[in-house]
C-alpha cells in the first residue's frame, strides 16, 4: 500500500512524500527507522482525486442513504460481524458510486488500524460532527453497536421530519412556478393574437382591456428583457442568500413568515432537542454536544443561540438562562430545559420536547397543505377571470354586434 506522509527530519525541517508499506503502523516504523518523526501518515486513496471529486458533485450522499447505511451497520455489528467485513458487505450493495468510494476508503483505514470514527472524520461532506462524535463515544465506552443504533434512529427521524416539511413546500412551489411559466407564455404569445382581433374591429373597449392589450404588446416586443430581469433577480437573490450576511438575513426572514415560520420553528426545536438528547445519551460532554448541535441546526439564528448557550455553560451558567433571553426559543422549551437542569434528567426531558415538536411539525405540515390548496385555486381562478373579463368578454360582445 502507498501512504502519504508529513514528518520532521533530524534538523527539524518538514518533509512530505510517499512511502510503501503493508499497513499504516509499518509505514510509521519505516519513517522512524529513517530518522523521521511522523506528523501525519494517511493511506493514499486508490481512486483518482479528480474522479472522486466528480463523483461527489454528481452523486452526493442523501440522508436516506445515510439512514440505510447506519441501520445496516448497526445490524451487522450486533450480529458480531467484523467491521471490515461489515463495511465490505455494505459497500458491495451500494448504488451510489461516490458513497461506495467513501466506504471503501473507510474500510481501508479500519484495516490499517484506524478507529472507525477517525475514518468517518476524513469525509466531513458525508459524516457530520454528530455522527463522528457518537461513533467515537461508542468506541470509548465499548457500546459501539448501541451508539450506531442511536445514530440510525436519529438520522431516520431527522430525515422523515425534514422530508415531510420539504414535501409540504414542494407542492405550492411547483404549482406557483408552473402557473408563472404558463402565464408568461400566454401573455407573450397568446394574448397579442387575441387582442389583435379587438384592435382590427377599431371599437371602444374598457380601460382594463386597454391595460391588458398594452401589456400584451409590451411582452411581445420586450419579452426577452423581462426574462433577463426575472432570471437576473432570481440569480442575484440566490447568490445573496448564499453569502454569510445574506444567509443570516434570510434566516431571520423565514422565521417571520406566516405559517411557514411556525413550521420551521417546530422543525428546528425538534432537531435541537432530538440531536442534543442523542449526544447526551451517548455520553458526549454538554459543551461539546451544544457545539455539535449548533452546526447541524440549519439556521444561523438558532446556531447563534445554541453557541451562546455553550459559552454560558462553559462559564458555569445554565442553558435556560440563554434561552430565556432569546425570543426565537418558545417559553415551553425554556421551562422544560430548566426542569432538566434542576432534576438532572436533561436527556429524558429533551426526548419529550423532541416528540412534542415532531408532532407539532406534522400537524403544521398538514394544516399548511390544507391551507395552500384553496389559496392557489383562488389565485389561479383570479388570473383566469382577469383574462376572461378583459379579453374574451369584449370579443363576445363584438361577435354579438356583428350578428
Amino acid at each position: 500500500m502507498e501512504f502519504i506522509f508529513k514528518a520532521k527530519d533530524p534538523s527539524g525541517a518538514i518533509r512530505e512524500g510517499k512511502v510503501d508499506a503493508i499497513s499504516r503502523d509499518s509505514a510509521v516504523e519505516l519513517l522512524q527507522k529513517n530518522g523521521l518523526v511522523p506528523l501525519q501518515v494517511d493511506r493514499k486513496s486508490s481512486t483518482d482525486g479528480f474522479r472522486k471529486e466528480l463523483q461527489r458533485l454528481t452523486e452526493s450522499v442523501t440522508p436516506k442513504e445515510l439512514t440505510i447505511f447506519y441501520q445496516e451497520l448497526a445490524t451487522l455489528v450486533e450480529a458480531k460481524v467484523p467491521f471490515v467485513a461489515s463495511l465490505g458487505a455494505i459497500e458491495a450493495q451500494l448504488d451510489n458510486k461516490y458513497f461506495r468510494t467513501v466506504i471503501r476508503e473507510i474500510k481501508g483505514d479500519v484495516e490499517d488500524g484506524m478507529p472507525l470514527s477517525d475514518g468517518m472524520m476524513r469525509h466531513p461532506d458525508v459524516f457530520d460532527a454528530l455522527a463522528v462524535s457518537m461513533v467515537r463515544s461508542g468506541e470509548i465506552s465499548g457500546n459501539l453497536q448501541k451508539s450506531i443504533t442511536f445514530l440510525a434512529e436519529n438520522t431516520e427521524k431527522n430525515y422523515r421530519l425534514t422530508s415531510q416539511v420539504k414535501g409540504a413546500l414542494y407542492y405550492p412551489t411547483f404549482v406557483i412556478a408552473t402557473a408563472l411559466i404558463i402565464g408568461f407564455i400566454a401573455v407573450t404569445m397568446i394574448l397579442p393574437k387575441l387582442t389583435s382581433v379587438i384592435r382590427e374591429m377599431n371599437i371602444v373597449v374598457p380601460w382594463y382591456t386597454k391595460v391588458i392589450m398594452s401589456t400584451g404588446d409590451f411582452m411581445q416586443t420586450y419579452w426577452w428583457a423581462v426574462l433577463v430581469i426575472v432570471v437576473g433577480t432570481l440569480g442575484g437573490f440566490v447568490y445573496y442568500i448564499k453569502t454569510e450576511a445574506g444567509k443570516r438575513e434570510w434566516d431571520h426572514v423565514v422565521l417571520r413568515m406566516p405559517v411557514v415560520g411556525n413550521l420551521l420553528k417546530a422543525l428546528y426545536m425538534s432537531r435541537f432537542a432530538e440531536n442534543f438528547a442523542v449526544l447526551m445519551t451517548g455520553g458526549i460532554p454538554i459543551v461539546k454536544s451544544l457545539t455539535i448541535v449548533s452546526d447541524i441546526m440549519g439556521n444561523s439564528v438558532y446556531q447563534s443561540i445554541v453557541l451562546r448557550a455553550a459559552d454560558e455553560v462553559k462559564a458555569g451558567g445554565n442553558i435556560s438562562t440563554v434561552f430565556e433571553r432569546s425570543a426565537a426559543i418558545p417559553p415551553i422549551v425554556t421551562r422544560m430545559v430548566r426542569v432538566g437542569e434542576e432534576t438532572g434528567k436533561m436527556s429524558e426531558i429533551l426526548e419529550k420536547v423532541a416528540k412534542f415538536y415532531d408532532e407539532e411539525a406534522q400537524r403544521t405540515t398538514a394544516n399548511l397543505t390544507s391551507l395552500i390548496e384553496p389559496i392557489l385555486i383562488v389565485a389561479l381562478g383570479l388570473g383566469v377571470a382577469v383574462m376572461a373579463f378583459g379579453i374574451l368578454l369584449p370579443i363576445y360582445d363584438i361577435a354579438g354586434k356583428i350578428q
